[in-house]
């Protein structure tokens, strides 16, 4: 029987360390797909086209809205991310397990999509952890720093959407966590409907006698 892929969405406060937590999960764990996302930020130091994201102005990331060729997207910070439909497809077609890391809006958006999304989202552990990381970054301004901090107030009240909650204090106890949480969705009854339509037929004919 091929295993099913799962789709799995994983969100956070900026500065939470979602990026360093995929990188580490998908170089331990061969079996996931991280979605790329589309987005019409300018690229950071080190992030790489393709690989990172998918860079795009926002006339390109329009015409991808009007095309019907994203799953989700959303406005954040200035800037449109959204997520790809075709890749996304594809994966789950071939029996991996998608991760798209996402803000809360467009955890929503696949929610609604897809019901049997798992949905996990990542935080420090306290606020005052959240604004020290961002604080260290030195990429941005006070300002840009205050703006995520605002942004961090309004998803805080959408947390209890989520399935999981996992505090990033320490990585590699992280990064465990998600893979088991991910490993025991497979073992839900609904990925295994087939399995199970099979036993039930052997029990109805054993229990009429047959052989």
């Amino acid at each position: 029987m091929v295993r099913q892929g799962i789709l799995i969405v994983v969100s956070g406060f900026s500065g939470a360390g979602k990026g360093t937590i995929m990188k580490k999960l998908l170089a331990e764990h061969k079996q996931y797909a991280l979605s790329v996302s589309a987005t019409t930020r300018a690229p950071r130091p080190g992030e790489e086209e393709g690989k990172d994201y998918f860079f795009k102005t926002r006339e390109q990331f329009e015409q991808m809205i009007e095309d019907g060729e994203l799953i989700e997207y959303a406005s954040y910070v200035n800037h449109y991310y959204g997520t790809p439909k075709a890749y996304v497809e594809e994966m789950l077609s071939q029996g991996r397990d998608v991760i798209l890391e996402i803000e809360i809006q467009g955890a929503r958006k696949i929610r609604e999509q897809f019901p049997g999304a798992v949905l996990l989202f990542v935080t420090t552990k306290d606020a005052r952890e959240l604004k020290n990381r961002l604080a260290r970054r030195g990429t941005e301004s006070q300002e840009a720093i205050a703006q995520r901090l605002r942004r961090a107030v309004e998803e805080s009240e959408g947390i209890e959407e989520y399935d999981y909650l996992v505090v990033n204090d320490e990585l590699e106890t992280c990064v465990r966590e998600i893979h088991s949480i991910i490993e025991s969705e497979h073992r839900r009854i609904r990925y295994h409907m087939e399995l199970v339509n099979q036993v039930r037929e052997e029990l109805r004919s054993f229990s009429k006698g047959e052989s």
